[in-house]
């Protein structure tokens, strides 16, 4: 069996040298949407860039480790890449799940931002004091491992953080809160769970709004207190972390948004996948470029530093 385009050179040693950027047992790999270890160049151009993003943050997406093909590989949504290079103007680097193999303060040390993306399975429980989960659920161990102490040691260091679906999830089990496990369940609930049936485009179309807390971070980034936003997830936000603030919610008291209070830098999360229209939709624009801008400063004063 063939691997897939966007999959090729993933299977090959997890561990390798990225443009300088780091030493012989660099710990980052180059994430590009059709070959993890070349990249396109779009992602280098100055040209693709406005007059006002030259500066080319780096930005960390950790990745989900998964089974394909009868071999494990670290994946990160073409999506992803996509909104950071097109959007929000920066370099985007994926960061192995390697869980207490990953050497957090020289990753950390090297980039400008970090995005927790979504991705097929959940959180495994015992991070946040759930129920044991069901047979059949689906998890991610080294995901875990690798992305809630990243979050953890980011807000620490006040790194840019924007966080998505199931990153938007780990951002708020990482500080110390909880998820419902299986939404649909709780009385009075909507279903958020994407249908599948449907064709994929019809699976990323906004399907419910969302208010969005006046004055808040998020009505700021985006201009309104209203928005209207996609569903493809089947856990939600129970308990909220010690220090972060709703953003926003669904019309059935869902939490979609929320924000690190006090936050030097950009520190949110949404519930929904803005990656998705990145390009077109103003909502979504709106916040990719706002992370953008803020990783931007970060560089700058890095490079100021001479430490970047």
């Amino acid at each position: 069996m063939s691997i897939p385009t966007h999959l090729a050179g993933l299977h090959r040693p997890r561990v390798i040298k990225c443009l300088g950027l780091l030493t012989h047992n660099a710990q980052l790999t180059l994430a590009s949407g059709v070959e993890s270890l070349s990249i396109r160049r779009s992602i280098i151009s100055r040209n693709s860039l406005s007059s006002s993003k030259t500066l080319l943050p780096v930005i960390g997406i950790p990745a989900s480790h998964r089974a394909f093909d009868r071999m494990r590989v670290h994946v990160v949504g073409d999506s992803n890449v996509n909104a950071i290079v097109k959007v929000s103007g920066g370099m985007p680097i994926m960061i192995p799940a390697l869980g207490d193999d990953l050497d957090i303060e020289s990753v950390l040390d090297r980039i400008d931002g970090l995005l927790l993306t979504g991705g097929a399975t959940n959180i495994e429980p015992h991070h946040y004091d759930g129920d044991p989960a069901r047979p059949g659920d689906d998890h991610d161990a080294d995901r875990d491992a690798t992305s809630l102490p990243l979050i953890r040691a980011a807000v620490d260091k006040g790194i840019p953080l924007f966080a998505v679906c199931r990153g938007f999830q780990e951002f708020n089990v990482a500080l110390g809160g909880s998820l419902h496990q299986f939404l649909h369940e709780i009385p009075g609930r909507m279903d958020h769970r994407r249908d599948r049936t449907k064709p994929i485009g019809s699976q990323m179309a906004p399907c419910h709004d969302i208010n969005v807390t006046e004055d808040g971070v998020l009505s700021g980034i985006i201009g309104a207190n209203r928005a209207g936003v996609n569903s493809l997830h089947g856990q939600g936000i129970d308990k909220v972390a010690p220090g972060l603030t709703v953003e926003a919610t669904a019309p059935d008291s869902t939490i979609e948004g929320l924000s690190l209070s006090g936050a030097d830098s950009f520190a949110l999360g949404v519930q929904w996948h803005p990656e998705f229209s990145a390009e077109e939709d103003p909502v979504s624009r709106a916040l990719f470029e706002a992370f953008g801008d803020a990783t931007r400063t970060r560089a700058e004063t890095r490079r100021t530093n001479g430490s970047g």
